[in-house]
């Protein structure tokens, strides 16, 4: 027993990361242990490179929640992969301000560049492009965030290819 919640092992998760969750969940008062949802998510991700619906059940059974409910958080952030990326996952802000400052023309210049729709990954698993909300840079726009952590801004289609040019090199060495 940790903080209060009952420590189930599920097959789902080897017991490495169950102590990740146990740390995770220490960090709340003992009957708030859903507060973890989100780092127990990110550590799933983290470790597997998406969160399925599987994990979503199995964090659920863990934090005493229902499954609904984690599904809710996984669905709503743009942070948690539902299904396997590309090496590199590209967001493009496509909320209003930034298709005022050419938002959407970035994203159309990276389906073209990389030969996939939005949503899409390439075929070689490297590249997957999304579109995103608001990424809080609506000055910088147009704008996209790589792999959920580094924010581009000022994203002209010379930055883009060079972006894109400089993720493939980095593979290739």
């Amino acid at each position: 027993m940790i903080s209060g919640i009952k420590i189930v092992q599920t097959a789902s998760f080897p017991e490495a990361t169950l102590q990740r969750f146990a740390r995770e969940v220490a960090k709340y008062p003992a009957d708030q242990a859903q507060s973890a949802v989100m780092a127990c998510l990110a550590i799933v991700q983290q470790e597997q490179g998406h969160v399925s619906l599987e994990a979503e059940k199995a964090i659920a059974e863990y934090l005493g929640m229902a499954p609904i409910a984690v599904h809710e958080v996984t669905t709503f952030y743009n942070m948690y992969n539902q299904h396997p990326v590309g090496k590199f996952k590209l967001n493009v802000c496509t909320n209003l301000p930034c298709q005022l400052r050419d938002g959407n023309q970035a994203l159309k210049h990276l389906e073209h560049k990389l030969g996939v729709a939005m949503g899409g990954t390439t075929a070689d698993g490297m590249f997957t492009l999304q579109q995103s909300e608001c990424l809080g840079a609506c000055a910088d726009s147009p704008v996209m965030l790589v792999n959920d952590r580094h924010m581009c801004s000022f994203m002209s289609n010379d930055k883009l290819d060079q972006l894109i040019d400089g993720l493939r090199s980095t593979e290739t060495k």
